[in-house]
């Protein structure tokens, strides 16, 4: 992307200000993102073309400070889609640029090429922003019930659907397999592809799959990563989506054999993903199918 290209389309652009995971808001209508025309003649350092919007072009730029920001978890699940994706969009490149400072092939110092998709050393090595692949998987027994699990460090009462990385040389459906054993000993087969969700937290790709456990292997949550897994019916994830607006709610579920163990949580409520992630809509997915 040539120089001449971003500063013929710079002082038309909308711009939004960026820090970390904070984007600015309007100051009359904290639910949206402040989208500012360009207030300078040229682009100030670290900014970066978003893309097009009828025909406008929009701009991140990075910011020391937001007094007046909001996180993306937040505000991503309030606002349309093209707003969500340029918010994505400019997290994550604002997010690299500040981690991307030295050329990992010689370690000099890095600049950002025009518009700020890629960064260069005096070398001319050239740095693109990295994306770790992880899959998140809905577990279920092939009737009605699914696994929800959580995380020690997790907020209590939040329980999501299983995830992990990809590891070199492996396929998305063997990192299914291995992740879903290593974390709940659950062994699982008829793995099918749902969708994928960009997650600049700090720069991920979640891709979603469904896949089916025989339930009556008891699921086993590995040490220090998963504290609690459990089944839950159909109906109960049903229950639970119903009590709230964004998922708090119900009361644990029952095990497979009617009985409740202990659970530990800090309430005896669940309380789901929020509607910004796939987890969310993978959840809600699975809970309307069916009568």
């Amino acid at each position: 992307m040539s120089d001449e290209r971003i500063m013929a389309s710079w002082s038309s652009a909308r711009v939004l200000r960026v820090s970390g995971e904070q984007v600015a808001v309007a100051a009359d209508d904290p639910d949206r993102p402040a989208w500012e025309s360009s207030s300078t003649d040229t682009p100030p350092a670290g900014a970066v073309l978003l893309g097009a919007v009828d025909g406008v072009d929009h701009f991140a730029v990075p910011s020391a400070d937001l007094a007046d920001g909001r996180s993306l978890r937040e505000l991503g699940a309030l606002v349309g889609d093209d707003d969500a994706g340029l918010l994505t969009t400019a997290v994550a490149l604002t997010l690299w640029h500040g981690r991307a400072g030295y050329c990992s092939r010689c370690g000099r110092p890095t600049a950002p090429d025009p518009g700020g998709w890629s960064r260069r050393c005096a070398d001319d090595h050239q740095e693109f922003p990295r994306t770790d692949p992880a899959v998140i998987v809905l577990v279920h027994d092939g009737a009605d019930r699914m696994v929800l699990a959580r995380q020690p460090v997790w907020a209590p009462g939040r329980y999501s659907v299983l995830a992990g990385f990809v590891e070199a040389g492996e396929s998305m459906e063997n990192t299914v397999r291995r992740e879903m054993f290593e974390e709940v000993g659950a062994r699982v087969d008829h793995i099918r592809y749902l969708g994928s969700q960009p997650w600049p937290f700090p720069r991920s790709l979640m891709i979603g799959f469904v896949a089916r456990a025989d339930p009556s292997f008891p699921l086993r949550p590995q040490d220090g990563e998963i504290e609690d897994a459990r089944w839950v019916t159909r109906a109960e994830v049903r229950e639970i989506l119903a009590r709230s607006g964004w998922g708090a709610g119900a009361e644990p579920a029952a095990t497979p054999n009617g009985s409740r163990p202990d659970a530990p949580v800090a309430t005896d409520r669940i309380e789901l993903p929020s509607s910004i992630s796939i987890a969310r809509r993978m959840i809600e997915g699975w809970a309307a199918v069916g009568g």
